[in-house]
């Protein structure tokens, strides 16, 4: 999905101009998406096709899933991985990670629960501790909070909660999303409601079956809610004051600019998801824990009142989980060429 590019595009970004090297992109499941999920690498990039791939020479195959496409011919596999939400096996994952050539970890926790799984061996030379490239723009300055509130044509003189649930039929949006949505109009903010990749996909298994975009459309109001567009959610949340998630990656993103979290606490989701148990809760220590509508609009109003509230336990767990953000694009471009 176009989330897999934004956790590549930097270091694309940093590498475009060296004449030396040159990038295709391939979407190895669904390759009939693939001019949709590449739209950020911009209008010239290469995107070809599996089965054209399967008989090119690459030197290098990178990838922030753990997809395998065939190739016939030799290549350095390098995982550098997606979020650091603790979900699906990638923090205690049961096969084993030897067939990689590279594994860049985003942080040191990763790492180490990996070895401890026995998913690969602690003097493997596989690994490379990097960090996370997406979320140096959190840190880096690159981003502009004013600049992003104008792009959105948002009234400059509110505060803006960020709606970011995660996807899945049981997700909060799934649950109570429509009705969040009605309820924080009542408030004196602004509204981005952020959809996760996956949310937007109308097959039951990801969305429930509802075509989110359009169901949330007559519960938007101009200048002062709107639906995120952009794959890549930094913008939104640097543009944000509070954000409102469930369990998702971009939440412990959203921790490297230190404001007020509000965790709306779905315990089938993370059944569901196969979250980490450290990680649910990680999530809880920096969060305000809310179930319904309710409690969470008056986590949103106490946020926005108290927002140093946590911010100890916000910074302890960014720094957990982000290996020297900041600087992480510089090393992942750095390895590559070393591979």
């Amino acid at each position: 999905t176009p989330v897999h590019y934004t956790m590549l595009a930097p270091v694309h970004r940093a590498m475009a101009e060296d004449p030396r090297v040159q990038f295709s992109f391939v979407a190895s499941e669904e390759p009939h998406l693939a001019r949709a999920i590449f739209r950020d690498a911009g209008r010239d990039a290469r995107i070809i096709h599996p089965r054209r791939a399967l008989f090119e020479r690459f030197d290098a195959y990178v990838t922030s899933d753990f997809m395998w496409p065939p190739l016939l011919f030799k290549t350095r596999r390098i995982q550098m991985f997606h979020g650091v939400g603790g979900k699906y096996g990638f923090d205690a994952p049961t096969e084993s990670m030897r067939a990689w050539d590279r594994l860049f970890f985003v942080n040191r926790r990763r790492l180490t629960n990996c070895i401890a799984a026995g998913a690969i061996d602690a003097d493997s030379p596989a690994i490379r501790l990097i960090g996370m490239p997406k979320v140096d723009c959190l840190v880096d300055g690159t981003l502009r909070r004013e600049s992003v509130i104008r792009s959105l044509a948002l009234a400059e003189d509110r505060p803006i909660v960020l709606y970011a649930p995660t996807w899945s039929p049981a997700s909060s949006l799934n649950r109570l999303g429509i009705d969040l949505l009605r309820r924080l109009h009542s408030l004196r903010v602004n509204i981005i409601v952020k959809l996760h990749d996956r949310s937007r996909d109308p097959r039951p298994v990801y969305s429930g079956g509802i075509d989110w975009a359009a169901a949330l459309e007559p519960y938007l109001k101009a200048g002062a809610s709107v639906l995120a567009t952009a794959a890549d959610i930094c913008p939104y949340l640097v543009a944000a004051d509070v954000m409102i998630t469930d369990h998702s990656s971009s939440a412990f993103e959203y921790l490297l600019c230190d404001r007020p979290l509000v965790r709306i606490h779905v315990p089938e989701l993370l059944a569901t998801a196969n979250v980490h148990a450290d990680y649910v809760r990680l999530l809880s220590e920096v969060s305000e824990s809310t179930t319904g509508v309710d409690d969470t609009i008056a986590a949103v109003e106490g946020a926005l009142a108290d927002p140093a509230r946590h911010r100890p336990a916000r910074r302890a767990v960014a720094a957990d989980l982000f290996h020297e953000p900041g600087t992480a694009t510089a090393r992942c471009v750095s390895a590559l060429y070393e591979t």
